[in-house]
């Protein structure tokens, strides 16, 4: 394999041109752009996804007026001193998700149709990774307290996460056990796999029908991507790794899963702070458990599991429960978008204004699964253009939408409840916001998973 970053292996376009005798316009391939060339005075555009399963107890929740005077809710309290620097979001849903409340955690960054035999498609955090990743020493951060990421590729397959702070802190910041030499040789050796691999299955093509061609193009894209992220992984062990200060290091270092929460919660908030400062990446994602295995949090007495918590059936001391973790998890975000306001980039400018961070769930009401009226709260982005401070309420906006179900002294009745499993705007995709949230990472699409428009924000 040629020295990725001598570049020896670069290719001219005109030349690749000439080669293939037409004129047809080439793509820009990666193999002809240099190394990290793009825009080195340009302000890093990043993006973070929070996922919080099981949705919310919606009527300590949901904001029921729109625009620029709203008051803040009980649960989402915590997140009014950035009031400035978010947009609350009611009203959108994914469709594919309707009637597959279980895919929920699946389809929320994609804007996929899961039935029994359909396959994912690629995550909005992944469609932006492939723009920033040549920029980076890591295309994406996936962390998850279960084993499901949030992340999904091309060819629809979930990409690994990660749980412990330490080893967080170690695959970002420390060199490879065993030293660069060592992890070279293994890249290079999974480098050959590879090229052997794609070598016998160009030869398996040829005798292959319609139907076996379209699965091994799947297993081909996995493949290309997997070379990708070997030859990029070889490239960037000659590049230093960032210096982490001492106070940075005590702050991350650390295993913490076994202890309390919150703090597990903010030293995952405060790596990836770190990594956003020291240009590690430009993309994470965090979820804070899938449907059926979100954590207890024994420091504020809560002992239950979030998702025996959203089965309330109407029971008030799991709801008052269930309020207070969602009021815990907002509260742990609340400290997130404080410290990526504190914290300079390379550049000298607050993360947060480079930083778009996407925080909500699949589910809306998780004691009937309903999933329409996604609690979602989009922060940070106002240097990639994003204007906040107002409640963005897409239900309003419907035709048919008669108002919030409000008692007589103004709290939100269990009326609501159906608001969570019927969306009133039926054209109100979630897609449209992760659409948005793509063009302002500089992704060149006007479609994404089942948009049908972008959202004004």
């Amino acid at each position: 394999m040629s020295n990725y970053l001598s570049q020896s292996w670069l290719m001219d376009r005109r030349h690749a041109l000439r080669a293939i005798g037409t004129f047809i316009s080439l793509p820009m391939l990666e193999c002809m752009v240099p190394l990290r060339a793009a825009e080195k005075t340009a302000t890093p555009k990043r993006s973070v996804f929070i996922y919080l399963a099981n949705g919310v107890h919606s009527l300590n929740y949901q904001i029921t007026t729109a625009g620029k005077d709203y008051q803040f809710s009980r649960s989402l309290k915590p997140l009014e001193k950035h009031r400035a620097v978010i947009t609350p979001i009611s009203g959108l849903h994914h469709p594919g998700a309707l009637s597959h409340h279980h895919n929920c955690i699946n389809v929320w960054l994609t804007g996929g149709k899961l039935g029994p035999s359909d396959r994912n498609t690629i995550s909005v955090d992944q469609k932006m990774a492939e723009m920033t990743a040549p920029l980076t020493r890591y295309p994406s951060m996936e962390v998850a307290i279960s084993q499901d990421s949030l992340a999904w590729t091309a060819d629809g397959v979930r990409l690994p996460a990660m749980r412990r702070c330490s080893e967080i802190f170690a695959s970002l910041f420390e060199e490879p056990k065993g030293g660069k030499t060592v992890q070279r040789r293994s890249l290079r050796r999974k480098g050959s796999v590879l090229d052997a691999n794609l070598a016998e299955v160009r030869q398996l093509e040829k005798k292959m029908g319609a139907g076996d061609k379209g699965r091994m193009e799947q297993y081909l894209t996995s493949v290309r991507e997997a070379e990708i992220r070997t030859r990029r992984a070889d490239a960037w062990l000659d590049t230093p790794l960032p210096v982490v200060s001492d106070a940075d290091r005590k702050r991350t270092n650390r295993d913490v899963a076994a202890t309390l929460a919150g703090d597990y919660f903010r030293t995952v908030y405060d790596l990836m702070v770190l990594a956003f400062q020291t240009d590690v990446t430009r993309v994470a994602t965090f979820s804070l458990g899938g449907e059926g295995d979100a954590i207890a949090i024994p420091e504020i007495g809560i002992t239950e599991s979030r998702h025996q918590l959203s089965h309330h059936g109407g029971d008030a001391g799991y709801m008052e429960k269930l309020t207070n973790y969602d009021t815990f998890a907002i509260e742990q975000f609340s400290y997130f978008l404080t410290r990526l306001g504190e914290t300079k980039d390379l550049g000298g400018k607050p993360l947060l204004g480079s930083t778009m961070a996407l925080f909500g769930s699949g589910m809306s009401y998780g004691h009937s699964h309903g999933n329409a009226n996604l609690p979602l709260v989009l922060a940070g982005g106002s240097d990639l253009g994003l204007k906040h401070g107002g409640h963005l309420d897409l239900n309003k906006s419907a035709a048919g939408f008669q108002g919030y179900a409000l008692g007589t002294d103004g709290a939100l009745t269990s009326a609501h409840y159906h608001l969570c499993s019927r969306p009133a705007n039926s054209d109100a995709h979630m897609s449209n916001l992760l659409l948005l949230m793509a063009q302002r990472m500089g992704v060149a699409t006007d479609k994404f998973g089942d948009s049908n428009k972008v959202i004004a924000l």
